[in-house]
């Protein structure tokens, strides 16, 4: 049987008066690493794994699983520009959703899209994960997905905080 559920996806967007670079390079710096290594470990040392896991998270206890370059795409018709699209998460705040709910690992990891609007403005948008999660009606599944709300905030006012200090 075939499920079709309509929800409501609030979107977010943040415009941030920084160069594409130096906002990116900060956003970069704060979020951790996903090393995909580590999930050889998941069932033969989950204490192993979870304790890497816990070295992996950046700042906001995020890292950052891919980047893809959509500007670079942009150039195969002659008009690159930049624009970043990163996956960010962990692996350990998705556990404690998808034990509850398994549909919530079809929005983790969080998409982010960093883009240049002009060369001083920097637009930074995604989709609230309460509203992504809240659609399966679990409270234990959207209270993590509110506090993913203020971590992605967080991240957002951080590193434009760190990109103002860097260029002054």
């Amino acid at each position: 049987m075939d499920d079709h559920v309509q929800f409501e996806v609030v979107h977010e967007g943040r415009e941030v008066r920084h160069g594409f670079e130096p906002f990116v390079a900060s956003f970069e710096a704060i979020l951790g690493r996903f090393d995909p290594e580590v999930q050889a470990d998941f069932d033969k040392e989950p204490a192993v794994a979870t304790a890497r896991l816990e070295r992996m998270a950046g700042e906001q206890g995020l890292m950052l699983f891919a980047t893809q370059d959509h500007g670079a795409l942009l150039g195969l018709l002659g008009r690159a520009r930049n624009a970043k699209r990163y996956h960010v998460g962990n692996p350990l705040i998705a556990l404690q959703m998808t034990q509850h709910d398994i549909r919530a690992g079809l929005y983790a990891p969080l998409s982010v899209l960093v883009y240049e609007k002009d060369p001083s403005t920097v637009r930074v948008e995604f989709d609230r994960p309460s509203s992504l999660f809240g659609q399966f009606g679990n409270a234990a599944v959207t209270k993590v997905a509110v506090e993913l709300d203020k971590k992605l905030e967080n991240l957002i006012a951080k590193a434009s905080s760190l990109t103002k200090q860097a260029t002054g």
